[in-house]
């Protein structure tokens, strides 16, 4: 079945009408490009045809709309099209799929995300990434906790940890991280754990380095139970919050008595690592 996206041209003081009412329809975001154009998609002829029929009946008739045919995509497969490596200091993180991932190197993560968050592509575990690899003390252990895809506690490994351990509430998410570790000959010094992050943390401290990677406002529920997880003198990584999100985060650590030691953003994602004041 092949998707078929419509473009809608209309008067600029309708678009905003048409654009409401083409996502209410479909459920799917509105593109407009520069020329005014609308472009919504059906997942089929008859659907585009039958849309663009209620369109010119409910809203304009004066809209002028054009159809056509999408090229068949597998998004099973076609989200990795672009996908490339990239480089954190020393640390490496290839897609699993690119001739390169045959013969990594020893700080190299070959990784496929499949369903998982964690690709390296994101500026938010870019984020958390570029920190980790400039202040990991090899040796310790690590938490990470919203494992995710396990690209976290894989580069932990591969940078010298003595142990790490992924917390997700995904299963499928783990299983994910599990195949990534196996391909990357760190599951034996890593661990994956399905649950709550809050129950889960304080018992299997202390870690020497703990990463979160979540929103905001998981971060910030999560600082109790990462307080005590947290070894003395121990770190912590926090990213997955854009960086308009920063000043109230550092007040945040401030209060609960973390201090800052350093910051990174990428891509308009801000990462932070802090540690417990004396």
């Amino acid at each position: 079945m092949s998707w078929w996206a419509i473009d809608v041209r209309t008067a600029p003081e309708q678009r905003d009408e048409i654009t409401a009412w083409l996502v209410a329809r479909t459920g799917q975001a509105v593109e407009e490009r520069d020329d005014g154009t609308l472009v919504t998609f059906a997942p089929d002829e008859t659907a585009a045809a039958q849309l663009v029929a209620q369109l010119q009946h409910e809203v304009d008739p004066a809209a002028r709309t054009e159809r056509r045919a999408l090229d068949p995509v597998d998004w099973s497969t076609g989200w990795r099209h672009g996908l490339g490596s990239r480089r954190f200091g020393r640390l490496t993180v290839v897609p699993s799929w690119l001739p390169e991932a045959s013969t990594p190197e020893p700080h190299t993560v070959v990784l496929d995300p499949e369903t998982a968050f964690g690709s390296g592509e994101h500026g938010s575990t870019r984020a958390a990434l570029t920190l980790l690899e400039q202040l990991l003390v090899p040796g310790g252990r690590v938490l990470d906790l919203g494992s995710g895809s396990g690209i976290l506690a894989i580069a932990a490994v591969k940078l010298g940890a003595s142990r790490a351990i992924g917390i997700d509430t995904d299963p499928e998410a783990n299983l994910v991280a599990s195949r990534n570790a196996a391909r990357n000959q760190t599951n034996n010094r890593m661990e994956l754990l399905e649950g709550d992050a809050g129950i889960l943390a304080p018992l299997l401290g202390p870690a020497d380095l703990i990463l979160s990677n979540i929103l905001r406002t998981a971060n910030t529920a999560l600082l109790p139970a990462i307080t005590r997880a947290l070894a003395p003198g121990g770190m912590v990584i926090f990213s997955g919050m854009e960086h308009a999100e920063a000043p109230e985060f550092r007040h945040t650590l401030d209060d609960a008595g973390f201090g800052l030691l350093q910051e990174t953003l990428d891509a308009g994602w801000w990462g932070v690592a802090a540690n417990r004041r004396e």
